[in-house]
């Protein structure tokens, strides 16, 4: 089972990643990492000394090759349980949500990640199906998309 909460805020340091939702010219973009046939939505771990605002703009760059954009904070969550088949986190782990408009991208991406797609409807074939429309939803229920 897997448990997903929002709040409005918490402690900075207890940030541990950021999350993305990402549109540009009004459609979804979704990342396909090079070890998975899934998509996601951009995201990535926050980095000794780093800003979340700052996680959230290197990780949105280099997984989508986004090079202009807005990007603003949606709220705080919190993920527990089985994430994954082959992942399980036992304690709340707490990351922000941010949404972004792209207006360009680079021509190449140089990251794990193997493609975007920008797409009118949302995917099907998820990574983390029990979280990342969870967040989609949040956000919407939040004015946000």
């Amino acid at each position: 089972m897997i448990e997903v909460t929002f709040y409005n805020q918490i402690d900075d340091d207890l940030l541990k990643f950021a999350v993305i939702i990402s549109k540009s010219n009004g459609k979804w973009v979704f990342c396909k990492h090079k070890d998975r046939d899934t998509y996601e939505v951009p995201g990535g771990h926050r980095e000794t000394g780093e800003d979340i605002l700052e996680t959230a703009r290197r990780e949105l760059q280099e997984e989508t090759g986004a090079i202009e954009f807005t990007i603003e904070p949606v709220c705080v969550y919190s993920v527990k349980g089985k994430i994954r088949v082959d992942e399980f986190l036992d304690k709340e782990s707490f990351g922000m949500l941010f949404v972004a408009d792209i207006q360009s991208f680079e021509q190449e991406l140089h990251s794990e990640i193997e493609e975007i797609i920008i797409t009118d409807n949302l995917i099907d074939n998820w990574t983390y199906p029990l979280i990342q429309p969870k967040l989609i939803g949040e956000a919407r229920k939040r004015g946000y998309l």
